[in-house]
This record gives C-alpha cells, structure tokens and sequence, in this order.
C-alpha cells in the first residue's frame, strides 16, 4: 500500500490550498483516511480525518477553515484562511486497523505573513 500526497506549497496568509492523497495498493475503501501535520519543534498533530461513510473530525485550529472529502481511496483537504501557524509538513495516512497505519511522505506547507 502507497499514498501519494499533492499539493503543497507557498501560500499567502488568507490565502487557501487543496491537499489531496491518493491511496493504491491492496487497501479495504472502510479505512479512515486524514491528515496529521508536524511544524517545527512541535509535536505531531491530527488536522483532519474521514470514514468511509463520510464522517468527519477536523483539529481545533481548524475547523471552520478545513473540509476534507474523499472518493473511494481518495481524499482532499482544503483549507482556507491560512495562518502562518498553520505552516508545517502535512502527512497523509491511512488506517489499516490492527494491520497499523500506512503514512504518505510529508508535502510542505508555508504561509507566510
């Protein structure tokens, strides 16, 4: 199993960005899927995550500003609003159960002021 994580970047404070991971790979579609994020010096943090049936739980700093959907193996994360402490290295994941959980490689995410 792979993911596969897009859309990183530069963005301006206000601004906003789409994130997207795609999982592939011998994957059951009832495993939640999200987003931890991990600025510098500070510990890793779960921003958002979905079930298979839609269900939804976002992080404190961002609810209101983030929405994340998916499609079969697919999820999107856009967030609006941007604040330069929402600046970090956004993870994918994808939990398997007692199989553990599948992490992307980290996409870059810099707001600046």
């Amino acid at each position: 199993v792979q993911l596969q994580a897009s859309g990183g970047g530069l963005v301006q404070a206000g601004g906003s960005l789409r994130l997207s991971c795609a999982a592939s790979g011998s994957i059951f579609t009832i495993n939640p899927m999200g987003w931890y994020r991990q600025a510098p010096g500070k510990q890793r943090e779960l921003v958002a995550v979905i079930t298979s049936d839609g269900s939804t739980n976002y992080a404190t700093s961002v609810k209101g500003r983030a929405t994340i959907s998916r499609v079969d193996n697919k999820i999107d994360l856009q967030m609006s609003g941007l604040r330069p402490e929402d600046t970090a290295v956004y993870y994918c994941y994808l939990d398997q159960g007692f199989r553990g959980t599948i992490w992307g490689l980290g996409t870059q995410v810099t707001v600046s002021s």
